[in-house]
C-alpha cells in the first residue's frame, strides 16, 4: 500500500447499495448481490418486558431489540414496531443501520471487515454532513483499509455501459430523475416524485375497500378453503398476540405488493374503460382465500403515476407523472446535453417491473420531445438487473483495474479525516 494507494487486481471489494425498500450487498465482481436485506427493521423496547422478571443477576438489561432481515421480521411479537433506517432514502436513524450492516457482514457476507476495501452507494441529494458521518463510522468502527463513496445513478448508468445518461429510478418511496453526465451528476437537474411503489400499493389498498375485499396478511390466517367468486372466503384465524399498528401496516403492504406484481399492468395509452373492458382479465387469490377476476382495475391502480390529475383525495395535487419528471430533469440540463440525455434515458428501480411501464414511458416522451430529438429507452430485460442496477455497476467499477487509484485509504483518512470524501468522491 505504498503512496496511499490501494491497488492490485484481487481487491476483493465489498458493495453495499441502500435503497428504500432493502439493502443490496456482495462482493465486487459478482452479477448479483449475496443478501438482500430489507430496510425496515423490527424494534422491541426491552424495558416493560424485563421489567416483569425477577432477576436474579444485576446485569444491565438491553433496552431494544432488533430483528432484521424477512424471516426474523415477519414473526408476529407483541410490541414490535417496524420502522426503517432510511428518510427521503438519506440515512436518518445511524443506530438501525448499523445494526443492518453488522448483520449483513456476520451473517450474510461472513468476513471481518478490515480485511476489505468498501463501496458504497448514496443518493444523488445527499448531504454534506451524512456522507462524512458514513465515512467516519466505515473508517472507526469497521475499520476498513479503504471506501469509496459514489452516487447510486452513476453506478446505475456504468451498469448500463453509460458515463453519459438520463437516470430514471423508480422505487418504493420516489421516483427520480437524476441527469448523469461523463460520470458525474447534474445537481441542478435532479427531479423528485413521490409517486411510486408505495404509491401503488395505497391505490391497490384503496382498490380493495373499493371491491370490498378484506385484505389479512398471512400472519393472521391459520388455514383457508378455496371458495370460488361468489361465495364469501372461508377461512379461520389464528391467535396471535396484539400486534402494533406499523408491523400489522407493513404485512398488509406486503400482500398488496405481491398482488401489484401479479396483477397490475399499465396501460398502452391514456387509460379509457372501454378499452380496458376489453382486455382479459386476470386471476388472484388473497392469503383468506377469495379468489376473484381483475379487468379494468388492474389498469386503473397504476394509472396515477403517469397522470396524477386522476388520483382522487389530493386538493391542489402539484405532483408530476413519471414522464413529466423526465423532461423536467432535461429541461434543467444545458441545452448542448439535451440531445444525448434523451439518447440513453436508462429505467431501473423496482417498480419499474409493473408490465408495460417502459412502453408507456415512450409513448409518453414520444409526445413530449421535439421531434428532431432522438429518443432512447434502455431498460435492463431482467428483474435483477433492473432492481439491482446500482449494486451491479459498483460492482463493476469496485472490480476495474483503472478505478484502484480511487479509492480513498485509511492513511489518507488518518491524514486529512472524514473531509476527503467530498475531495475525492464527486
Amino acid at each position: 500500500m505504498s503512496g496511499g494507494v490501494y491497488g492490485g487486481d484481487e481487491v476483493g471489494a465489498l458493495v453495499f447499495d441502500i435503497g428504500s425498500y432493502s439493502f443490496r450487498a456482495g462482493f465486487a465482481g459478482e452479477d448479483t448481490p449475496k443478501a438482500e436485506i430489507p430496510t425496515h427493521v423490527g424494534v422491541l423496547d426491552e424495558i416493560e418486558a424485563s421489567m416483569d422478571v425477577d432477576n436474579a443477576t444485576d446485569a444491565p438489561q438491553p433496552d431494544k431489540r432488533y430483528f432484521i432481515d424477512t424471516v426474523n421480521l415477519k414473526v408476529p411479537r407483541k410490541g414490535t414496531e417496524i420502522v426503517s433506517f432510511l428518510k427521503d432514502g438519506m440515512i436518518e436513524n445511524w443506530d438501525i443501520f448499523e445494526k443492518v450492516m453488522d448483520y449483513a457482514i456476520t451473517k450474510h457476507i461472513k468476513t471481518e471487515s478490515h480485511f476489505h476495501p468498501v463501496m458504497m452507494s448514496e443518493p444523488s441529494w445527499n448531504s454534506k454532513g451524512k456522507r462524512e458521518k458514513l465515512t467516519e463510522i466505515m473508517f472507526e468502527k469497521y475499520n476498513i483499509p479503504a471506501f469509496f463513496l459514489c452516487k447510486n445513478s452513476v453506478l446505475s448508468a456504468f451498469a448500463n455501459g453509460r458515463s453519459t445518461a438520463l437516470i430514471l429510478d423508480s422505487g418504493a418511496t420516489h421516483t427520480s430523475a437524476v441527469p448523469v453526465y461523463d460520470g458525474y451528476v447534474i445537481q441542478h437537474g435532479i427531479v423528485k416524485s413521490p409517486l411510486a411503489g408505495d404509491f401503488i400499493s395505497m391505490e391497490c389498498k384503496k382498490l380493495a375497500e373499493e371491491m370490498d375485499i378484506e385484505v389479512l396478511p398471512p400472519y393472521l390466517i391459520k388455514e383457508k378453503e378455496a371458495v370460488n367468486e361468489s361465495s364469501p372466503p372461508k377461512f379461520k384465524r389464528k391467535e396471535v398476540p396484539e400486534m402494533t399498528k406499523s408491523f400489522h401496516n407493513y404485512m398488509v403492504k406486503d400482500v398488496l405488493q405481491d398482488f401489484a406484481a401479479s396483477v397490475l399492468q399499465v396501460s398502452d395509452t391514456p387509460y379509457d374503460q372501454s378499452t380496458a373492458d376489453s382486455v382479459p382479465t386476470v386471476h388472484y387469490e388473497f392469503p383468506n382465500g377469495s379468489n376473484l377476476d381483475f379487468g379494468s382495475e388492474r389498469f386503473k391502480a397504476c394509472e396515477g403515476i403517469f397522470d396524477p390529475s386522476i388520483i382522487k383525495d389530493v386538493p391542489g395535487n402539484t405532483m408530476l407523472g413519471v414522464g413529466h419528471v423526465v423532461t423536467t430533469s432535461v429541461g434543467m440540463c444545458d441545452i448542448d446535453i439535451r440531445p444525448s440525455l434523451y439518447s440513453s434515458v436508462i429505467v431501473c428501480g423496482g417498480n419499474t417491473l409493473l408490465g408495460g411501464f417502459t412502453d408507456r414511458l415512450n409513448r409518453d416522451l414520444s409526445s413530449k420531445t421535439p421531434p428532431s430529438m432522438r429518443l432512447k429507452i434502455i431498460s435492463a430485460s431482467s428483474t435483477a438487473e433492473r432492481r439491482f442496477s446500482s449494486w451491479i455497476g459498483g460492482s463493476i467499477l469496485a472490480s476495474l483495474g483503472s478505478f484502484q487509484q480511487m479509492w480513498i485509504s485509511k492513511q489518507e483518512y488518518d491524514e486529512s479525516g472524514k473531509s476527503c470524501v467530498d475531495r475525492k468522491c464527486p
